[in-house]
């Protein structure tokens, strides 16, 4: 998996998966954009990759944000070979019918409607080259129901069928996109839990550990790379087995 030469974009690039993801196809060669909200934060994160990452502030919400931070990555480090559209919110736990349609509405527009356009920008220098890397995060609630968070759950099945629907009209032209489900993955929101909280959920999976953003960033960088130039329109689970197990 050598990205020398490749320019990869990561959105919800500052902080957990989107950061980790961001250092390793950074260390296996790659020029590496990163956007995320918080300016400063980036900075620092960049910085501490060194001259192959560069930081773009963006609320990816925001049409108008979206594309000025690819096109000021673009100019930056030059055309992109690859999307990793990483960004998103967790939607909020309220009933379905007192949901706030305000939250349903920005959950969407963040978590789906902005993966759109973050594909629709990068696409026509692949379709020019003829090759390219699409990769979506999605979550459990891309292939299960959840109760409580209409919104997370909608947004995150919306994106699996984007990434289905870009998979199957990009093959012909040589660009790939696929889905990573992440399942329990050790971030600074799940490191904030009770210990007592953390046990119970480390019972609900097969392996009985929670993964690590190392580990999903491993799986990531392959779906991003030529090592998987045969691999498109698929959704790779990286859960310990809680989606094939009957105990959930």
């Amino acid at each position: 998996m050598d990205f020398t030469g490749q320019h990869i974009v990561v959105t919800g690039g500052s902080t957990g998966i989107g950061l980790v993801t961001a250092q390793l196809l950074a260390k296996r060669g790659a020029q590496v954009s990163l956007i995320a909200r918080r300016k400063d934060v980036l900075d620092e994160e960049a910085g501490k990759i060194g001259a192959n990452a560069a930081g773009f502030a963006a609320d990816v919400g925001e049409k108008d944000q979206l594309d000025a931070a690819i096109d000021a990555a673009a100019a930056h480090f030059g055309p992109v070979h690859g999307l990793f559209a990483n960004a998103g919110l967790t939607g909020g736990f309220t009933p379905a019918v007192a949901f706030d349609p305000a939250v349903f509405e920005r959950t969407i527009r963040v978590n789906l409607t902005s993966v759109f356009w973050a594909i629709q920008k990068v696409l026509p220098p692949m379709i020019e080259a003829r090759k390219g890397a699409i990769l979506v995060t999605g979550s459990m609630s891309s292939k299960r129901g959840m109760a409580m968070n209409p919104a997370y759950v909608s947004s995150k099945h919306g994106v699996l069928g984007l990434t289905r629907a870009i998979a199957v009209e990009m093959a012909p032209l040589g660009i790939r996109a696929n889905c990573v489900i992440p399942g329990f993955i050790r971030t600074e929101a799940l490191d904030r839990i009770p210990a007592e909280q953390k046990g119970k959920i480390e019972q609900r999976i097969p392996m009985r550990h929670m993964g690590t953003c190392e580990e999903l960033a491993e799986v990531a960088a392959f779906l991003l790379s030529d090592a998987a130039s045969h691999v498109t329109g698929q959704d790779w689970a990286v859960d310990g087995g809680v989606l094939e197990s009957i105990e959930v």
